[in-house]
Formats: structure tokens, C-alpha cells, sequence
């Protein structure tokens, strides 16, 4: 997706969820504190005391022209809050319900990252042999052997896509046209024929939703069943995660309760009005296509952090962050990563100006924007969503606030 019309509102193909990513700054950690080996990392950084004003304050003022509602949920033994702003509805003015389906976006990744390196504990795969090894011709043919601990860690180089009419051109207006078109993981997989690679794989990071696409066929492979089937089977249904599902491939609808997505769209006349996308297609699939709610991605990252899920070897993974450059990648652009990756298998990683790290994703969909984060001892966990009416980003501010307000002082990138 080359122009910058189609990145804003085609979020889940190129990289979605990048907001979080622009407002750490600070040293990254070194390779050896991001990894399990010999090396004693770092006592963490303290957290700030919980500040209720500060949190009100950081979702304040909705709705306005660039967010109709906010929810932003804080948990874990260092202090809890909770609360809303704006609205969920425009027509009836219903506030935003505190534990609404929300459209989670690419932390869905976190979830097909789970799950392969499940697989890889079981010895079903292995994360250093190269996928197309397990995935003969889904690939094309020209591409370089890519490894699947390489597409967990966007350290693969794919190609992230070709334009296609099919695909529109990411505006507002076509989205609000076609939101309930569908494309298979193969078509969207396809728009890789004929592209260069970006790097050569292993040499760089670049973020790449193309990577999550060929891992959920790789889970589909291995066991034999669906993705939403192994997502259930795996982690919602063994957690009793009642709200997080991976919707069909022509399941539009959003639960309720729910706040309304909307985009504002311009008419003919060059005036713009709110279109509600709430229903849309899912087609983002194990890249960005799941459902949640605040409570639930909360218990999930929780068991996840706790080692409920993974051995120590693939826990490992989820924590580390290879020690290579980022390659024009729609995140790590901040003057904490000083050009260097911050992806690790499933996870980000985040440092804050006052030495706090936290590790967790972000997503976004169009009408919502999402992020789950937390320190790695659990000490402060944070689930936030956002109902931004356009594609541009203009929702970062809040996203800011939210990370200076949950885990100390934040200063935004240079641009």
C-alpha cells in the first residue's frame, strides 16, 4: 500500500496500531536486557503513583471532531481505575458502555503469535526453518526462504503489497462504500507477486501485517483446523475469555454493547457527515480481525505474562527484541528506539521518558483504535479504546495522554 491516502484508512494491510509507538523517548534497552540469557537485566524503573485526575483528564473533552467516545481501563497491584468519555452513539447520545466490544485491530497478532509459538513448544514447527518449508506455494515463488520466527518479529523483509482496484484507495469515502467487502488471506497474500523484498530477511525490522496473514495459514496447516477454531480451543475458551472471538469471514456485526464507529465522509457538495462503520467486514482475519472486550484482553495478557500459555524458550520469545536495525517501519520511530527495532514475537516494547518499560500492541480498525499494555511484572496493566472519526491519526493526542497519565512523564517523537 504505497500512497498515503490508502495507509490511513487501510490500516490492518500496510501496520496498524501505531499510535503508542510515537510518544516514548529515552535509551532502547540493550539487546541483553531484552533477552533471556546470562546477562541480569536492569531493576525496572519505579511507577508513578496512580493519579485519578490525571487519567479523568487524559480522555476528557468527548466527544469532539476528531473522537466521539473513550474508555480506558488500569488494573493490577500498583492501583485500579476505570472510566469513560464522550459518547457511544451520536443519534441517541448514550454514553460509551465501560466494558464495550471494540474491534481490537492488529492485537490480534498477539493472539496468532500465542498460538505459533505454541506450535513451535509442541515441535510441530520449528521458528528457524523457513515457512514456505511448511506452506509449499502460498508464497510467491521468487520470494527468498523466510524463516517463521522472522514473520513473528517482522524481521522477515516480505514485500507489504501491491495497489489493486479491488482494494480501493484507502480513503474515508471508499471505506464507508465498501466496508462490508471481503478478501481471503491468499488474495491479500497475492499482492506480494512481483514486489521487490524490502530487506533481506533477518537484516532489519520493518512492521508488516503481510507476516500474520502467512502465520495464520501456517496455524490452519499445522493442526488442521480453523484459526478461530485453535483460538477458541487454545486461549479464549481455557480462560473463559466469553467476549473474544475471531468473527466468520461475512460476520459484520459488533456485539452489544458497543460504541458506534464512525468516519466522517465528504459529500458532493464538499461537506462531511458522519457514516457509522460500526458493522464491517473482519477480513483482517489472525492480522487484525478479532473482537474483545476491555476485561477480556486484560485476563489475556495477564495469563500471557504469567507463562500460562509457553514454556520458558517461547515465553522468552515474546520479550525479545532482536538487535537490528527498523527499516522505514510504521513503528520504532521514536527517539527511545534510535533507529533500532522494538518488536519482539507478538509484543512491543515501549520506554517512556521516565525509564518505565512496558511491553503490549496496539490496533485499529476504521472507528476504533486500541491498545493493551503492561509492565512486565504485571504492576500496572492498561486497556484502552478509541472512537477516532477519521484515518489521519488525530486520536495520537489522547493516546498520549493515556501513556503519560498510566506510566509517567512521555515526550513525542521528533517528526
Amino acid at each position: 500500500m504505497n500512497s498515503s491516502a490508502r495507509r490511513s484508512c487501510w490500516t490492518t494491510l500496510a501496520a496498524c496500531g501505531t499510535l503508542l509507538m510515537t510518544l516514548a523517548t529515552g535509551v532502547a534497552a540493550p539487546a541483553s536486557a531484552a533477552t533471556s540469557g546470562s546477562t541480569r537485566a536492569a531493576a525496572p524503573a519505579p511507577l508513578p503513583g496512580l493519579d485519578p485526575v490525571a487519567l479523568k483528564a487524559a480522555i476528557g473533552g468527548l466527544p469532539n471532531a476528531d473522537v466521539t467516545g473513550a474508555l480506558l481501563r488500569v488494573t493490577g497491584r500498583a492501583g485500579h481505575w476505570s472510566g469513560t468519555s464522550g459518547v457511544g452513539n451520536l443519534e441517541t447520545g448514550q454514553g460509551v458502555p465501560p466494558n464495550a466490544h471494540i474491534r481490537i485491530g492488529s492485537i490480534s497478532k498477539v493472539f496468532t503469535a500465542t498460538i505459533v509459538l505454541q506450535l513451535a513448544a509442541e515441535h510441530r514447527i520449528d521458528l528457524d526453518e523457513p515457512v514456505q518449508r511448511y506452506l509449499p506455494g502460498v508464497l510467491p515463488a521468487d520470494l527468498p526462504p523466510v524463516t517463521i520466527g522472522q514473520l513473528l518479529n517482522h524481521t522477515s523483509g516480505l514485500p507489504r503489497g501491491a495497489d489493486s482496484p479491488d482494494f480501493g484507495d484507502g480513503s474515508p469515502e471508499w471505506f464507508a462504500a465498501n466496508r462490508m467487502k471481503s478478501f481471503t488471506p491468499q488474495q491479500v497474500i497475492d499482492l506480494m507477486a512481483g514486489q521487490p523484498m524490502q530487506f533481506a530477511p533477518g537484516t532489519a525490522q520493518q512492521y508488516n501485517g503481510m507476516n500474520y496473514y502467512v502465520a495464520g495459514l501456517l496455524v490452519e496447516k499445522i493442526t488442521g483446523h480453523s484459526f478461530a477454531d485453535e483460538v477458541r480451543s487454545r486461549i479464549t475458551r481455557p480462560l473463559a475469555l466469553h467476549d473474544t472471538y475471531v468473527p466468520g469471514a461475512h460476520d459484520s456485526r459488533l456485539p452489544s454493547p458497543h460504541s458506534d464507529g464512525y468516519l466522517m465522509v465528504k459529500s458532493p457538495d464538499d461537506t462531511t457527515h458522519p457514516v457509522d462503520v460500526t458493522e464491517q467486514s473482519p477480513w483482517p482475519w489472525a492480522e487484525g480481525g478479532m473482537i474483545s472486550t476491555p476485561a477480556d484482553l486484560d485476563r489475556f495478557v495477564t495469563a500471557l505474562f504469567l507463562g500460562r500459555f509457553l514454556p520458558s524458550a517461547q515465553q522468552a520469545e515474546l520479550f525479545t527484541v532482536p538487535d537490528v536495525p527498523s527499516f522505514h517501519s510504521s513503528q520504532c520511530r521514536t527517539e527511545a528506539d534510535a533507529g533500532r527495532a522494538c518488536m519482539a514475537m507478538g509484543l512491543m516494547r515501549v520506554k517512556a521518558s521516565n525509564g518505565v518499560v512496558v511491553w503490549g500492541k496496539t490496533g485499529s480498525r476504521p472507528g476504533y483504535t486500541s491498545g493493551v499494555f503492561s509492565t512486565r511484572d504485571l504492576s500496572r496493566k492498561i486497556v484502552y479504546s478509541l472512537n477516532p472519526t477519521n484515518c489521519n491519526g488525530n486520536e495520537s493526542r489522547y493516546v498520549q495522554q493515556i501513556a503519560a497519565a498510566s506510566f509517567g512523564p512521555v515526550v513525542p517523537a521528533k517528526s
